[in-house]
């Protein structure tokens, strides 16, 4: 894939959406792409995190660890960023992504993501809303399961 094609795939993920074009090719050209086959992992839960990736193709689960095994907490697709949550927390992965499909993505340095989010403030916003977003899923789910869980103990 041309790097001018990669810089369009990252023009379509909102996160990236307000950069500028020359930001958005060094930053495909510092970025690595990587192939990943389904059934492969990214990472697991627990790793260091050392870079975010932005999903070009296919689709992955989020799988987190629980008493009961392993369980999907979330599927991401393509215009998707991962990983990110761990970088910007200075911890370990929350969770395991393997992907449930051939994937293509770019892996973003550590550094080089956390360069981006110091030039161009307004993608920090939109990451705060897209993690705010995925708090309020994760919250709506949670609250759902613990009804669930009181409905059948009553019962």
């Amino acid at each position: 894939m041309l790097l001018k094609d990669e810089v369009e795939m990252l023009r379509r993920v909102p996160l990236f959406s307000g950069v500028a074009p020359a930001k958005l090719k060094l930053l495909a050209f510092t970025s690595e792409r990587v192939s990943y086959k389904s059934g492969q992992v990214l990472f697991n839960q627990g790793d260091p995190a050392d870079a975010a990736y932005v999903i070009l193709s296919g689709a992955a689960d989020i799988l987190a660890d629980s008493p009961s095994g392993e369980i999907k907490v979330a599927e991401i697709e393509h215009d998707s960023i991962v990983g990110e949550i761990a970088i910007l927390c200075d911890t370990t992965r929350t969770a395991t992504v393997k992907a449930n499909s051939p994937l293509e993505a770019l892996r973003i340095s550590k550094d080089h993501f956390i360069k981006l989010l110091s030039d161009y403030p307004e993608m920090t916003i939109e990451i705060m809303r897209v993690l705010a977003d995925r708090l309020s899923h994760t919250t709506t789910e949670l609250s759902e399961a613990r009804s669930k869980q009181k409905q059948h103990a009553l019962k």
